[in-house]
């Protein structure tokens, strides 16, 4: 019960007050889109530049790590696509927006939100590992997903460059991007520019939770209810599960299983919807999810803090 009141309750307060603050009319929706414009094209790139560019990547980069978060994370997709296909009757369009709902968690948001809390800054490594390919990786498989399944009725020469067009216009893998570049590039850092790219990032996640509660004010749950709740069980049960086994079985140290946990066990993140509405499919599975899951977190995660470490 400490680890709820002291670890997950705060972070849900903080996006409560910004679903409360949207829902009273103190924060406008074009409010809400400005904050949450400047957390992800400004903030949070920042603190992932920040993030990778000091990251050991020799000591953090282990394929234990990254095979147990991303081994779970692709059962997933194809559980929730399949899912949505054969249990629910879903075209594969619809399938693959559904799949990608059950593989896009919430790690940057509110697994880095969480894990800080729970574990203090110092834990954070682990989760950066994950983060740096996150998008990439997500991003990548369903946009190839989609578009190969599009490409029977048009030119399969239009998947790659859409993939990586789709990729490479994200704020968040610029971030990473440049990130890799100064620490791979062993590029010093001027101490202005560094306390600015602090400051930047300290706004980052009071920021985008606060904001993510304005958001989430506009996914009101509406119908597709048993397709809903099966997204929620495979995001917020079997992938951590899976993470738990696979970590178990490649022996993880305590500090990444920690982290590759928790990462899977976040509900899905703001991305499964933008996913949906970039093509139009499972709009509002995808955003009731995201909703409705948030909620359901609040328990789950105390659930699978308790088994960890």
């Amino acid at each position: 019960m400490q680890t709820l009141i002291s670890v997950i309750m705060p972070v849900f307060i903080l996006i409560g007050f910004g679903y409360l603050a949207a829902w009273r009319g103190y924060f406008s929706a074009s409010n809400v889109d400005g904050l949450m414009r400047f957390a992800t094209n400004f903030a949070v790139p920042v603190l992932l530049f920040r993030a990778i560019s000091t990251l050991d990547l020799a000591a953090e980069y282990n394929s234990a790590l990254l095979g147990s978060f991303y081994g779970a994370a692709f059962i997933c997709f194809l559980t929730g696509m399949l899912g949505a296909k054969y249990l629910f009757g879903r075209d594969w369009e619809d399938a693959t927006a559904i799949g990608f709902v059950c593989l896009f968690s919430n790690s940057l948001l509110l697994g880095l939100a969480i894990m800080e809390r729970a574990y203090g800054e110092n834990s954070l490594t682990g989760n950066y590992a994950i983060i740096s390919i996150h998008a990439p990786f997500c991003y990548g498989l369903g946009i190839a997903t989609m578009e190969i399944i599009r490409a029977r009725h048009s030119s399969k020469a239009r998947i790659v460059p859409t993939v990586l067009k789709a990729m490479f216009s994200n704020a968040l893998i610029l971030g990473i991007a440049l990130g890799f570049v100064v620490n791979l590039g062993k590029i010093p850092m001027p101490d202005p520019l560094t306390h600015a790219v602090n400051l930047l990032a300290s706004a980052a996640l009071p920021a985008a939770l606060f904001g993510m509660g304005g958001v989430l004010f506009r996914y009101r749950p509406e119908g597709d209810m048993r397709t809903i709740l099966f997204c929620c069980a495979v995001s917020l049960g079997l992938h951590p599960a899976l993470t738990v086994a696979f970590g178990t079985w490649s022996s993880l140290s305590v500090d990444n299983i920690r982290s590759a946990v928790v990462t899977a066990s976040m509900a899905p993140g703001i991305n499964a919807y933008l996913f949906a509405n970039m093509y139009g499919r499972a709009m509002r599975v995808a955003a009731s999810t995201v909703l409705i899951g948030t909620a359901f977190s609040v328990i789950t995660i105390w659930l699978w803090l308790g088994t960890l470490p």
